[in-house]
Formats: structure tokens, C-alpha cells, sequence
């Protein structure tokens, strides 16, 4: 039967009233559809604006015009107002009387010097563009076209764009983690890109030193951000594959993968897990950060981009649920397993290796002495495995 011109009429031209079919009801919107449809031209919109350096501009003009705004570019002023309209349209500008100004939004995550910025990461966040037109391909072999899996090329520009956002991750991490408080502890950064984990922990903790791991050339964004908080002298750089490096047996009093899991599948996600358990003291922490589905795998729209994301890109990449999650790192020995969102859209879960048995007694159990681990003055609420 033929679809009405004007759904809105389906209100009140109801089987109940006239005896119409039930299937003539009144159809979703197509808004949905609109927003994937515009959803490439999104990405490049903003991704035009920040190339041309259009929200530092501002930042340092503040409100102007369009004509004003192209001369400092050195840009066409009809076609750079019509892009300034269309990042208004995303909700990334203000326009008031003519003139063009950064929102707080803008001024939050797309000035480049921002303490919170995003603007190195919008541009290579998708992966390789080429994947993605080539995804119907991936999709019928099961091999993406240009995988990223051990390309350092493309993992430089990425952990750079990352860092900001780990990095306030891990900062805020403390409010619950309280590494702060910990006496001297040692930290082990794995695939740890540019450390943002372990430097948080360093210039929080005077006590506290690293051994940050990532590929050759990948790990010298981790020297050269390091050297920048003038932390060199409390961090050993330990080069090659977190899968094959020698890592000392119950020595680290925090093992850090942050957002490392997702690009290995599952085997080698349990295997590192593993690792990372054999790393740590009785009572030592393992912070596993990344984008984590729910049970249905079909409500956390961001975690679930991610998996398409990774299936586009790389060999093995997926996105994992909190019930996976917690079952590998409880199957693997851990306890205390919970999950906190110290910033939105970063999940980190946290799990304790067991205390030591003390042999006098074995009702009694102990951890390094002198390093409790403090309590949790937060409370967050727990997810783990039942989420």
C-alpha cells in the first residue's frame, strides 16, 4: 500500500476512526538516516576547520567575520563561510550578528593549547579513510586493506592525538585509585604510547618511578613527553612488543594497558591479563582503559563504533564487553574487579592481585608493607561482570 505524503495525518486517520489497515500507522522519522548520511560530511567539515587552523584563529581574534576571518587565513571568504556555517550547524560555533565566535565547547576541545584538546586526534581517530571506503571488501574476505596492526607510521600521529584525553583520564583516575598515597610505587606502562598513565602517576607520586613499553619509534613520543615534565631520570624506556619483552615477576605496584586490548582479540588479551598478574605484587593493581560494550552489544554506540572502527583497520581489533572483561581478569586470579569512568566515554577497569597468605596464620593476609594500598574515598559504583 502506498506510504501517506503526510504522516502527521496518521494521528487521527486511525484504524479505530476509519477503518483503515493496521499497517497504515504513522512511519519513524527518517532522522536517523539523515545523520548518517551527513555523518561524512561531518567529520570533514571539522576536519577542514582545523586544518586551517580556523578555532586557534579565533581564539586569538575572537568574534569576526567571515571576510576578517579569511583574510588571516589567507582563504576564500565565500567558501570559508560557508564551512564557518556548517561547524555552526555541528554545534562548534556561535554565529551572533555576523560575526563568528568560539563556543565553550570549541574553546574546550578544539583550540589546540587547550589543557582538554582534541584537535590532533579528530584528524586520525578514524583510522586510515581509505579502510573505510574499502569496507564492504573487509567485510566479504575478513582482511582490511591497509591494516595498521605494526604500522608506527600511523600509530605516531595517533598516540599524539590521544595523549590530552588519557592523560586527563588518568589524572582524574586518582580521585578513586589514590596512587597519589601509595609509598614509592612502581609502575609498568605496557603498549604505553605516549605514557600518559605513567607520567600522571609520576607527577603525582614524588616516590614513584616507570618502565614504559611501546614499538620502536612509537615509544619515543612516550622520551619526548616524558623529557617535557623534566621526568627522564625516574622512568626506564624498555622498547619492543609487550608480548615478548622481559618483565620482572612481582615487582610493579600498578600495570597500566590503556587502550591496548582492543587491537588484540581475545587470546592475546587474556595473555597479556596474564602478565600483567605475574607482574604485579600481592596487592598490586591492573588498569585495563578502553571502550567497553554492554552484554547486548547494542546500547554503548561509542564502544560499538569503535569494533567497526578496529574490524576496518586491523587484523584481530574488537571491543569487548564489561561481562568479558570481568571474567578474564577474575579467571585470571584477580579480585576486587570493578570498573570507573573517571572522564566520560574512558572506562577503566581495575583489579587487585590477591594479598600473599601470611604463613603463621593463614587467616591473615598481607600485601607490601609499606605500601597499603589507601581506601577508596569514592565509592564508585561497581560493573565489572554483571554489567
Amino acid at each position: 500500500m502506498a506510504d501517506s505524503p503526510y504522516p502527521e495525518l496518521k494521528k487521527t486517520h486511525t484504524m479505530a476512526r476509519v477503518g483503515r489497515p493496521f499497517t497504515d500507522r504513522k512511519p519513524p522519522a527518517a532522522a536517523p538516516v539523515w545523520d548518517v548520511i551527513e555523518g561524512f560530511g561531518r567529520f570533514h567539515v571539522l576536519s577542514s576547520a582545523l586544518e586551517l587552523d580556523v578555532f586557534d584563529t579565533l581564539a586569538d581574534t575572537g568574534p569576526t567575520t567571515a571576510d576578517e576571518l579569511a583574510s588571516a587565513l589567507d582563504v576564500s571568504a565565500p567558501h570559508l563561510e560557508t564551512l564557518l556555517e556548517g561547524v555552526v550547524s555541528l554545534g562548534l560555533l556561535d554565529r551572533r550578528h555576523g560575526r563568528f565566535e568560539l563556543n565553550d565547547t570549541a574553546r574546550r576541545y578544539l583550540v589546540s593549547d587547550s589543557p582538554a584538546s582534541m584537535a590532533a586526534l579528530i584528524p586520525v581517530s578514524p583510522g586510515p579513510l581509505e579502510n573505510w571506503r574499502r569496507l564492504t571488501d573487509t567485510v566479504r574476505t575478513g582482511v582490511p586493506a591497509d591494516p595498521v596492526d605494526d604500522d608506527t607510521g600511523f600509530h605516531v600521529p595517533l598516540v599524539e592525538g590521544t595523549f590530552t584525553t588519557i592523560n586527563r583520564c588518568a589524572m582524574r583516575a586518582d580521585l578513586q585509585l589514590r596512587y597519589s598515597a601509595l609509598t614509592d610505587p612502581m609502575v609498568l606502562d605496557l603498549g604505553a604510547g605516549g605514557a600518559p598513565w605513567a607520567i600522571a602517576v609520576l607527577e603525582a607520586n614524588a616516590g614513584a618511578s616507570a618502565v614504559v613499553n611501546d614499538l620502536d619509534g612509537v615509544i619515543d613520543v612516550a622520551r619526548r613527553k616524558v623529557a617535557e615534565r623534566e621526568l627522564t631520570g625516574r622512568v626506564e624506556f624498555r622498547p619492543g612488543s609487550f608480548h615478548d619483552i622481559d618483565i620482572e615477576p612481582d615487582t610493579y605496584d600498578l600495570v597500566v594497558l590503556g587502550h591496548v586490548c582492543r587491537t588484540e582479540g581475545v587470546e592475546r588479551t587474556v595473555s597479556l591479563m596474564r602478565r600483567a598478574y605475574t607482574a604485579l605484587r600481592p596487592g598490586g593493581r591492573l588498569l585495563v582503559g578502553d571502550y567497553f560494550c554492554d552484554e547486548q552489544r547494542s546500547q554503548a554506540a561509542h564502544a560499538l563504533m569503535m569494533g567497526v572502527t578496529m574490524m576496518a583497520s586491523t587484523r584481530r581489533g574488537a571491543t569487548f564487553t564489561h561481562g568479558q572483561v570481568g571474567r578474564w581478569l577474575t579467571d585470571t586470579g584477580f579480585e576486587a574487579v570493578r570498573c570507573i569512568e573517571p572522564i566520560g566515554f574512558q572506562e577503566v577497569f581495575v583489579a587487585t592481585k590477591p594479598p600473599t597468605p601470611n604463613v603463621a596464620n593463614p587467616n591473615v593476609t598481607t600485601t607490601r608493607a609499606t605500601n597499603p594500598i589507601p581506601p577508596d574515598t569514592t565509592a564508585p559504583t561497581a560493573r565489572g561482570a554483571t554489567r
